[in-house]
């Protein structure tokens, strides 16, 4: 029996349970420098080439707080509409794992530097949901492990495990929700909206690029189940490093199912840390998870306290950029569209794309209808985000341009997008190489219409006649005979005129 054979059906699952959920997400802070020392956290370099004996652990060194980890903290807090700590510390979280070279993880433990705060999320319908913020506290990351010789990438089956830590004391966020509750059957959508707005406040502030693929931004989904009518929460499994907004919500999904397949069986759930896995978007076990008195919490006795000044931070409150709802908000009305349809363009991951291809020069509504039309179909189809389609603001913009310019229609513009994707050039080079230009010529249009005129004289009698919408067949003849490269509307002038009828 598969895993996903033990399932219960996700009505069914919520119509004897209801769903809470708690989310963990971690964001690696875009420092030049990691939090404890000044190692490099630049991306790409050779394994083990960026590390020193203070991010190593090694006896005798000693860690200094990098402030710009700490303003970014700030700030998060700021924007996540939570309390400044007026006075914190960090911890020693002690446990071992081969990818921690110092067998602690400095970290904030019972005194963070930010809480008890909250972000509003849209989902798709419109509906706001509020998710409270239990804490965002500062930490370093851990190292890189790889496990070869195995079938699954996993330590499981493994002839051996290689270890990078040029990671390791990387600066990191870590935001902690307080108990999501309420959501009942959209929790999944809950969890993913979270997500998706905390990621897209993470990049307006500046912090972190947030690039979830990289692992710059990963959550845990922590769930559980407890009868309908029941106040006690029941255990909770935690799905370890979700690094999609749509797994996030698989993630969520899954584990609703599995729980209530277990608790219907008169199983108990264990609580552990578990994998996910995107090929199926099932979940399978990783270890029995420790409580907080498993590590062995105690002040870190190498750092001094962090006391933010008050008028520190009202600057950085004072300086926070624009953030995402206000913005999409604005850019809502300046666009004249509707709420649905911003919602859309942001489920899309298209706001930037389009703001970037109108700064190029593209009127709002020609680059919404590209980046939302045939772009996001490319998008779905190659399974890729939509930033991730190798075309530019910039060269969708030209798009439009050669469109507004007569020198290609609809069609043709879809051709040319399709050229730049498969990699033939920028739109220029496609237009040229594929010799997708409008035919402007009047002397060569005048012939196509003559032609299709003397080829259907039923039609033309129509229209002669006053029937002036069985022009349409006509133009149709002449796109097919110029093969499409025809301006549409200047063909149906041409016929209309040549017959005598008024448009």
């Amino acid at each position: 029996m598969t895993v996903t054979d033990e399932l219960v059906s996700y009505e069914d699952a919520l119509a004897t349970y209801d769903p809470v959920m708690g989310l963990e997400v971690h964001v690696e802070l875009g420092t030049r420098t990691k939090m404890f020392c000044g190692c490099s956290t630049e991306l790409g370099a050779e394994p083990n080439s960026q590390t020193c004996p203070t991010c190593l652990g090694l006896p005798g060194s000693l860690p200094v707080v990098n402030a710009v980890g700490v303003e970014s903290a700030i700030k998060i807090g700021l924007a996540l509409n939570c309390d400044i700590a007026e006075w914190c510390r960090f911890a020693r979280k002690n446990y071992f794992y081969p990818d921690m070279p110092k067998n602690f993880q400095t970290s904030q433990y019972d005194e963070p530097i930010a809480f008890n705060g909250h972000l509003d999320v849209a989902l798709e319908d419109g509906e706001i949901f509020r998710v409270q913020i239990e804490r965002a506290h500062m930490e370093e990351d851990t190292g890189k492990s790889t496990h070869v010789g195995g079938a699954t990438g996993r330590i499981h089956g493994a002839s051996h495990s290689l270890l990078d830590y040029n990671r390791a004391g990387i600066p990191l966020i870590e935001i902690v929700t307080k108990p999501i509750e309420g959501a009942g059957a959209r929790s999944p959508e809950v969890a993913k909206a979270y997500v998706a707005e905390l990621r897209e406040l993470i990049r307006a502030l500046g912090v972190s690029d947030a690039r979830m693929e990289m692992g710059q931004m990963r959550c845990d989904v922590n769930l559980s189940l407890r009868p309908h009518g029941r106040e006690k929460f029941g255990t909770r499994s935690e799905t370890k490093n979700v690094n999609s907004l749509r797994s996030v919500e698989r993630a969520a999904r899954f584990e609703i199912q599995r729980h209530a397949a277990v608790l219907n069986g008169g199983g108990t759930i264990v609580q552990e840390t578990r994998h996910f896995h995107e090929e199926d978007g099932s979940t399978t076990s990783g270890r029995i998870k420790e409580e907080a008195e498993d590590y062995r919490y105690f002040p870190e006795p190498d750092l001094v306290p962090v006391a933010p000044a008050r008028a520190w931070v009202e600057e950085l409150r004072a300086g926070l950029p624009e953030l995402p709802r206000v913005r999409r908000e604005r850019l809502r009305t300046d666009w004249g569209i509707s709420d649905h349809e911003m919602q859309s363009a942001l489920n899309a991951g298209a706001i930037d794309l389009i703001v970037a291809t109108i700064e190029a020069g593209a009127p709002a509504d020609q680059a919404r209808k590209w980046w939302m039309g045939e772009l996001a179909r490319r998008s779905n189809e190659d399974g890729v985000e939509l930033a991730a389609l190798p075309i530019t603001p910039g060269q969708v913009a030209r798009v439009c341009a050669l469109v507004a310019d007569g020198k290609l229609n609809d069609k043709l513009a879809r051709q040319v997008i399709e050229g730049v994707l498969a990699g033939e050039g920028d739109p220029d080079a496609v237009v040229a190489g594929r010799g997708l230009a409008v035919v402007s010529d009047e002397g060569a249009l005048g012939t196509a219409v003559d032609e299709a005129i003397a080829g259907n004289p039923g039609i033309a009698d129509k229209i002669r006649s006053g029937k002036v919408a069985a022009a349409g067949a006509l133009v149709g003849a002449v796109m097919k005979a110029t093969r499409g490269q025809a301006d549409a509307g200047r063909v149906r002038e041409l016929i209309l005129e040549k017959l005598g009828a008024e448009g």
